[in-house]
């Protein structure tokens, strides 16, 4: 769902629009099951993340409609940074007239009610790992209470995929799932209750379409203890007599994402010239004119180290270098390596046992043929010969770095196509490869510092 959200925003659909249709859509649900709006209590237990601001957008609606609404932050209300939970926290705040409002932080604070309704809108589906104090507190604290539970998106403390509690979770009466059903409140119907799903307003285009939250989910931060290697060594293995700058602008490419070591593995000669592109790219000088078996010894160790392999940038269709290609194939199935083929290794390895697919046209198609996705970044000035080298090195970067090579197909499309949009619009109706390969670091910075994502001209 994290995914449809950020791209829900990037279509224009801010996630205050989303937040404000969660609670109207929730408050809709109690209405329907309570006996009378007039007099009737309701209790919300929010927590300070975004599952806590569409709680607090649930108390405002149901306050409108007349019901006695208690609010408990669990936590400070500096601790609320998600500016749309924000907002509506400082809402609650001012309605001092029909919401009573308060914030506790320890423990100890956190004593059971009694109420008609008990709204538990503590913790979404991020979780990770037992649950700690004042949460812990705060779940047991709801179990204890009494009045009917109502779950927003899904029971505190449960884990979205396993249905396994994280030490603890919420028992509901009711869990209200936003936009589409988790998974794990299908396995966890003891802790679930009465389970329905809640439209909120996420455009179908927001996941039929890739987008920059396909992105943001894979990128990761670098912790201060970061080695080398710890963010993927990919070998791109490409390169003839004619065609040098392939294997370079994927390496290149690959680099600006993030890899921390990237190898370029080429003909002897034209290893040198891939070197002469920048000092950013190991090569691997691998004997002959052109690939061939005989250099597969050389290669296999370097094969080994590497966390992903791309091939077939500029290889060239030479007889020596399709059983080249077979035999790379087969040695990195027989290694557990994850392969990226592209341009001439795609025509020599044939549609046989092809496991993703990424048909480039005026509408990208990404497919593994269970799950396909389509991408619309990109303009007419992209048919210059080396974009798809750009595109593969991306893909590769981001399998390097250890992503699921469906969306990592899926994110390096719309990356390659945002980049290609960021310098027209910048530079005007031009293209090379080697300045795509420049704003491939742009494209990476609009996914990641958005939400709000600024609409490029056109």
């Amino acid at each position: 769902m994290q995914i449809a959200e950020l791209n829900a925003e990037f279509l224009g659909v801010s996630h205050s629009q989303l937040m404000e249709s969660v609670g109207a859509g929730i408050a809709r649900e109690i209405v329907q099951r309570a006996r009378s709006k007039q007099g009737m209590r309701v209790e919300v237990i929010a927590g300070t993340g975004k599952n806590g601001g569409d709680g607090l957008a649930v108390a405002r609606h149901l306050s409108a409609m007349g019901f006695r609404v208690h609010v408990i932050l669990v936590g400070k209300p500096k601790d609320v940074e998600d500016p749309s939970a924000k907002q509506q926290l400082a809402a609650v705040q001012k309605m001092t007239d029909t919401v009573e409002f308060s914030s506790r932080q320890d423990s100890s604070q956190l004593k059971p009610v009694e109420s008609d309704f008990v709204i538990d809108a503590l913790l979404g589906t991020g979780v990770k790992g037992d649950l700690r104090q004042p949460l812990l507190a705060a779940v047991r604290m709801v179990n204890k209470s009494k009045g009917f539970k109502v779950a927003v998106d899904l029971p505190s403390g449960l884990d979205t995929d396993t249905g396994e509690p994280h030490g603890e979770a919420v028992k509901a009466d009711l869990t209200v799932s936003l936009h589409k059903k988790k998974t794990g409140l299908t396995k966890a119907p003891n802790l679930a209750g009465e389970v329905i799903v809640l439209p909120i307003g996420i455009p179908p285009e927001a996941e039929t379409y890739a987008g920059p939250g396909d992105f943001k989910v894979l990128w990761k931060p670098r912790p201060s203890i970061s080695h080398k290697g710890d963010f993927g060594r990919l070998v791109v293995i490409g390169g003839s007599e004619n065609f040098t700058g392939a294997p370079a602008f994927s390496a290149l490419a690959a680099t600006q994402c993030g890899v921390d070591l990237v190898y370029v593995a080429s003909p002897e000669k034209t290893a040198q010239t891939v070197a002469s592109y920048s000092p950013d790219l190991i090569t691997i000088r691998l004997p002959g004119n052109r690939l061939n078996p005989g250099s597969i010894p050389e290669l296999e160790r370097w094969l080994k180290i590497a966390d992903t392999i791309v091939l077939g940038p500029g290889i060239g269709l030479h007889e020596d270098t399709a059983e080249f290609v077979w035999k790379v194939t087969q040695l990195a199935e027989s290694l557990n390596k994850p392969l990226v083929l592209d341009a001439d290794a795609l025509k020599i390895f044939g549609r046989r046992r092809r496991r993703l697919i990424i048909l480039k046209g005026p509408l990208d198609i990404i497919t593994d043929g269970n799950r396909t996705k389509l991408n619309r970044t990109h303009n007419p000035f992209m048919t210059v010969g080396g974009t798809g080298d750009v595109l593969t090195g991306i893909v590769g970067a981001l399998m390097a770095m250890h992503a699921d090579p469906f969306r990592a197909a899926v994110a390096a499309t719309f990356l390659n196509g945002l980049a290609g949009e960021i310098l027209v619009n910048e530079n005007g109706p031009a293209v090379t490869s080697s300045r795509l390969v420049e704003y491939v670091s742009r494209a990476i910075e609009y996914c990641i510092e958005g939400p709000p994502y600024h609409q490029l001209r056109k």
